[in-house]
């Protein structure tokens, strides 16, 4: 750090310094007491950061050029300090030998000096602090890279900001839902898969014409949308308490008559006019959630995933400045039906983004959406997660995680947790770069994990088997611990919560490893069922005390999942209600802000089918002779007249039809007539 910069620090510029009478020395030239005012600066630097230097000399890697300012280096508590630096000790030894040599001249010199002497003194003074300078700018510029990392590595860690490299093992002091931004986009993951080549191509930034979108992290908008204008949603922060923020999406007064048109539009059950209403307000977020869900029952994958696109685009515009995505402290209440459009909305690219290849992707916004309410987990996320760690092969998040929230959440008792747990190590002990005695230790614990939650979930085997098209041995479908007695002793709830684990994750033990490995460990529960186990007892009383009833977030995950061997074991209260695509199966408890004006409710009346027509066109069409207001007397006169003439001309047809007699064909005289005698 040099002079300029020590200047700009204490608010300075050049030329600007406050004049002191008592630092000017008689008999000195102005430039040689800028200089002397500039090395006093200089030894007062050093002062400063010889200590933040000593211990940024500590952690620092003999890697000095690093490729991002903004990464952690993770093995700094492990690195050796570099030959070049000094310790402490040594550093505070030659300081005092500097001062009893400098004590020991200073007794020496007791006579007094003339101005020529001293004169002369400060000009060798000045050769040596030259001298001493050339020699020190070399090492200060090096190192000044360095420092500068390094100071900028220590404010970030001061603030929690800090990121993870690649493969480095730091990620242990973050939260265990922490969300980075580059891993919400999938082209990240698709560069890593394909190389960057393949995912951009000759992608060039046009010149002419090109629109300036606001800067985003989860979806980057696309030229061919409409033009983005505030559509009426905005974030509001509602309160922060024990280091967390609530937030909450509000509509406008606008917004809200777009909404209740979106609900007549509903109930009227034809797409074309909500369709009408996107031509209309190309961003209403339900809407577009809905015609989403239209297009991918009609197998247009391509639009629907646009307007999902489009809908997240929308909510992000309209967040909160200090709203965080990637700190997990922000939350949202999906009692409020403003912010459930939102969690939906990040489900379905979630989804999108796991049918297109990128589970790495879908395992962020996984976190994201379990981060907003991990309390309440409102899409009940803790089902899935587990599905995307194993297929984007993040085994030590997903061990971390069940280590961190087993305690307070009892993940053990998911059978998703339960097998997958099981599966992760397995997965660990059989990489490549594992140590033996570590793979030996990591396939011990697997067996017995997996071995335990066939115990306790053993109407998982058979169904998974079924789907992975093997053919159980006879020894083991023929057992009663294995049997069909073990699924038809399950409660709706356990075998909800089967289902959806069979359905989802069968492909995952399709390996042949893993099922040579599954095979082993059921002959060793038959073992253990046959000796009379503790623990299968234990399990059984578990399974009858638990799993009386499914809470909804679990009914409304099953929902959102679409698997039809889950969806088949819903309760009749489940569906036989009508489940809406922009908001599936409501809280009971729903904050309403605000609510849809009650329509006129018509009675019970005689009229005919062509008379409800014309009140549907007309609608103050009134055949009763109902009183109206005066304004309205004019056009209800109108209708009469109309329904008089109209019943008039269904009178005529009417004794028209009743008049029309239709003539038998002639009878033929002669049926051996030939054809040939017709004239």
């Amino acid at each position: 750090m040099s002079s300029r910069a020590l200047r700009r620090l204490k608010g300075k510029q050049r030329g600007q310094e406050a004049l002191d009478l008592g630092d000017l020395v008689p008999g000195e030239e102005p430039e040689e007491q800028a200089a002397d005012v500039e090395e006093d600066e200089e030894e007062l630097e050093e002062a400063v950061l010889q200590p933040v230097k000593s211990s940024i000399r500590k952690t620092k890697k003999n890697k000095k050029n690093l490729c991002n300012i903004y990464e952690l280096i993770c093995d700094a508590e492990k690195a050796t300090p570099d030959e070049d630096t000094v310790k402490p000790e040594e550093q505070n030894g030659d300081e005092s030998k500097e001062k009893s040599d400098s004590g020991e001249t200073e007794k020496r010199d007791t006579q007094p000096e003339t101005g020529a002497s001293k004169s002369g003194d400060k000009a060798s003074k000045k050769k040596k602090k030259k001298k001493k300078k050339k020699n020190t700018t070399g090492d200060k510029q090096e190192g000044a890279g360095d420092d500068i990392d390094a100071l900028l590595e220590t404010i970030e860690q001061s603030n929690g900001l800090t990121l993870q490299r690649e493969g480095c093992g730091g990620s242990d002091n973050r939260p265990v839902l922490y969300v980075e931004h580059r891993n919400l986009n999938p082209e990240t993951e698709l560069k890593r898969y394909f190389g960057a080549r393949a995912v951009l191509g000759d992608q060039r930034p046009r010149q002419r014409q090109r629109q300036f979108h606001r800067s985003t992290w989860m979806i980057i908008p696309k030229d061919t949308w409409p033009r983005f204008s505030r559509p009426g949603i905005s974030m509001t922060l509602l309160e922060s308490r024990d280091g967390l923020q609530y937030f909450t999406f509000e509509h406008s007064r606008d917004y809200q008559q777009i909404q209740f048109k979106f609900l007549d539009s509903v109930e009227s059950m034809d797409p074309n006019n909500i369709v009408a209403l996107l031509q209309m307000n190309p961003y209403h977020i339900d809407s577009l959630l809905q015609l989403s869900d239209v297009c991918r029952i009609q197998e247009d994958q391509e639009m629907a995933r646009d307007l999902i696109e489009r809908t997240l685009y929308s909510f992000e515009c309209a967040f909160h400045p200090v709203c965080s995505l990637t700190s997990g402290t922000s939350r949202l209440d999906y009692l409020r039906p403003e912010n459930r459009a939102f969690y939906l909305a990040v489900y379905k690219h979630m989804m999108f983004l796991e049918r297109r290849g990128c589970p790495r992707t879908a395992l962020e916004y996984c976190r994201l959406i379990l981060s907003l309410d991990p309390d309440s987990d409102p899409l009940c996320m803790l089902l899935l997660i587990d599905f995307l760690s194993l297929r984007s092969r993040e085994y030590n998040f997903l061990l971390r995680l069940y280590q961190d929230w087993e305690v307070h959440r009892n993940l053990s008792q998911l059978p998703n947790f339960a097998f997958s747990v099981a599966l992760s190590h397995f997965h660990l002990s059989q990489e490549d770069q594992t140590e033996s005695e570590e793979r030996e230790r990591l396939k011990h614990k697997a067996d017995l994990l997996l071995q335990d939650a066939l115990i306790m979930f053993p109407g998982v085997l058979m169904p998974l088997l079924d789907l992975c098209t093997v053919q159980p041995d006879a020894a083991v479908s023929s057992h009663d611990f294995f049997g069909p007695r073990s699924q038809l002793g399950q409660s709706p709830a356990l075998a909800e919560l089967v289902s959806l684990y069979v359905g989802r994750t069968h492909t995952l033990w399709r390996e042949g490893g893993v099922l040579l490995w599954l095979e082993e460990c059921v002959r060793e529960v038959l073992r253990r069922v046959d000796a009379k186990d503790p623990l299968v007892e234990d399990c059984q009383n578990k399974r009858k005390q638990r799993y009386q009833s499914a809470p909804l977030n679990i009914h409304r995950h099953v929902i959102l999942s679409e698997i039809k061997e889950a969806t088949s074991t819903l309760p009749l209260e489940v569906t036989t209600q009508s489940v809406m695509g922009f908001d599936p199966l409501p809280p009971l408890n729903s904050v309403v802000s605000y609510t849809r004006p009650e329509r006129q409710s018509v009675g019970a009346s005689n009229e005919s089918t062509l008379s409800l027509f014309f009140r549907s066109l007309l609608p103050n069409f009134n055949l009763q002779g109902e009183p109206m207001p005066q304004d309205d007397l004019e056009v209800a006169q109108a209708g009469r007249e109309l329904n008089q003439e109209v019943n008039r001309l269904m009178v005529a047809m009417r004794d028209m039809l009743d008049n029309i007699q239709f003539q038998e064909p002639p009878r033929e005289d002669n049926p051996d007539r030939d054809e040939g005698e017709w004239d």
